[in-house]
C-alpha cells in the first residue's frame, strides 16, 4: 500500500480536520524515527512506516469507542488488502486489544500517538498557537498539569519513551522537531512567523 492509498482511506472515513491532522503528527514523528533508524543501519520501510501512522485512526469517527476501535477498524484493513503488519501495529497501539508491542514499528507508533496530541495540545495554548514554540520543558510542564488535554494518556508518553528505549525528553524534543518540519501541513504555524519578524525587523535600507 502507497502513502496516496492510506491517505485516500484517512479522508474518505475521517470528515474531522483536527483527527486527519493527528494523523499527519503521528506521520510526521513517525516517518521522522524511520530516517532515524535507516540512518542507523536498522532495516525500515519509509512507506510503510508512513501509511501504518496515517491509517492508525482511520476509523475512529465510525468507531469512538473501545475495543471497537481499532479491532472492528482492523477488519476494515483487512478487506482493503492492508498488509498484516501494517494492521498488527495499529492493533498494538491499544493496549486494551491484547496484541503485544513486539516490532519497532509497533513501538514507535505507539511512542509517537499520544505525545503527537499532546505537542498539537501545547501548541495550542502558545501565544503564537506555533509548534515551534513548543519547548521540552513547557511540555513536561504541561504534563504534570492534570487539567490540561486530560484525554491524553500521560503513561502512554512515558512508558511508550521507554519501551523504545529513548530518554523521554530526547523523544519529545525529536517529536517537537519532526512536527516543526511540517508545521504548514499540521496547521502548527501559528502567528510564530509574523512574531519573529516583529521581534528581529530588518535593517533599514541604506
Amino acid at each position: 500500500m502507497t502513502r496516496e492509498q492510506a491517505w485516500q482511506i484517512v479522508c474518505e472515513f475521517i470528515q474531522n480536520d483536527a483527527l486527519r491532522r493527528h494523523s499527519l503528527a503521528v506521520e510526521a514523528c513517525v516517518s521522522a524515527y524511520a530516517r532515524k533508524f535507516s540512518q542507523e543501519g536498522k532495516e525500515v520501510d519509509p512507506e510503510l512506516w508512513a501509511v501504518t501512522a496515517l491509517l492508525h485512526d482511520f476509523d475512529w469517527e465510525i468507531h469512538p469507542q473501545a475495543p471497537d476501535h481499532p479491532v472492528k477498524g482492523e477488519l476494515i484493513l483487512r478487506e482493503r488488502g492492508v498488509p498484516e503488519v501494517i494492521r498488527r501495529a495499529i492493533l498494538s497501539h491499544a493496549t486494551y486489544t491484547g496484541v503485544p508491542r513486539e516490532s519497532l514499528l509497533e513501538k514507535t507508533l505507539f511512542a509517537c500517538d499520544e505525545l503527537a496530541g499532546f505537542l498539537t495540545a501545547v501548541s495550542y495554548v502558545k501565544p503564537t498557537r506555533s509548534i515551534h514554540e513548543v519547548d521540552v520543558r513547557s511540555v513536561r510542564k504541561k504534563m504534570k498539569d492534570k487539567a490540561f488535554a486530560r484525554a491524553v494518556n500521560r503513561e502512554d508518553i512515558v512508558n511508550g519513551a521507554a519501551e523504545l528505549g529513548v530518554e523521554l525528553d530526547e523523544h519529545i524534543d525529536f517529536c517537537i522537531r519532526a512536527m516543526q518540519a511540517r508545521a504548514d501541513e499540521l496547521g502548527l504555524q501559528g502567528t510564530w512567523g509574523q512574531a519573529q519578524a516583529a521581534a528581529d525587523p530588518a535593517p533599514p535600507q541604506q
